[in-house]
């Protein structure tokens, strides 16, 4: 099998990197959880969802990683260990590798997934960013160990922001401003467009792309795609609630590791 030629691929070129975002198409689940729903305990049948990851491990020739996503902002390292039977799911909302042949991979239906690359593959990571786990740093953590793992500056890194909630549908009460740090006045930011008393708009994008740029990463690309707006392509929890997940994966290819 070879990727769905509906899912989504950064515009990076770098090299020994595979990376991509799936979208709700090339699966076997059955509505509302059509097509390619990639996590069990949602409602969905699990032979369906064991069924479709099989699919997508198949089709990147990588075996994903999954985590037990928390919104928080822990970065689990992966190693071969991760990919023994029973091996135990970390509770973590970002994951890094050195090693090929594993996929970090974060699962998403509004959350915005952000993938990372660093040189010629020497290491690569994945991060699960709602709002929360925006807020207590995920981004910056998992570029943080991107470098380390890699021995790079975060200049050297390329980051990729996949499709999450669009900045006209992400209503947010004044917590959320809060925990960016931004006034709870009745005007209105770049980021957070008053909406009415005591709501806004958030722009998720643009609260990632800012804190990756003062973080000094050294590319951004993606985040132009709504879940929320595109009903046939996305699943959206906003706008749904029983529905499938995606998933967002960044590896090093084994074919060209060395």
């Amino acid at each position: 099998m070879t990727p769905h030629a509906d899912w989504l691929r950064p515009e990076w070129q770098v090299e020994r990197v595979g990376a991509l975002m799936t979208t709700r198409q090339g699966g076997v689940s059955r509505a509302p959880f059509d097509s390619l729903n990639l996590r069990a305990a949602v409602g969905d049948d699990p032979h369906a969802v064991a069924r479709n990851q099989r699919l997508l491990a198949d089709a990147i020739g990588a075996v994903p990683v999954y985590l037990n996503q928390v919104h928080g902002a822990s970065v689990a390292r992966l190693t071969a260990t991760d990919l023994q039977p029973g091996a135990p799911v970390r509770d973590a909302d970002a994951s890094v590798t050195t090693e090929p042949g594993i996929a970090c991979t974060v699962q998403v239906a509004d959350c915005l997934p952000v993938l990372f690359a660093a040189p010629r593959g020497r290491a690569v990571g994945a991060a699960h960013a709602g709002w929360r786990g925006l807020a207590a740093g995920v981004l910056e953590a998992t570029l943080a160990q991107v470098c380390a793992a890699a021995e790079c500056a975060p200049q050297d890194v390329q980051a990729w922001l996949g499709a999450c909630i669009g900045p006209t549908r992400f209503e947010v009460g004044p917590d959320v401003l809060e925990a960016f740090g931004a006034a709870t006045t009745k005007g209105s930011t770049p980021r957070f467009v008053a909406k009415g008393p005591g709501k806004w708009y958030a722009d998720l994008p643009a609260l990632a792309r800012s804190r990756l740029q003062a973080a000094g990463i050294g590319a951004l690309g993606g985040g132009r795609w709504c879940t929320v707006s595109e009903p046939s392509r996305f699943f959206s929890f906003r706008r749904d609630r029983v529905t499938g997940r995606m998933a967002a994966l960044v590896w090093i290819d084994r074919a060209r590791a060395g």
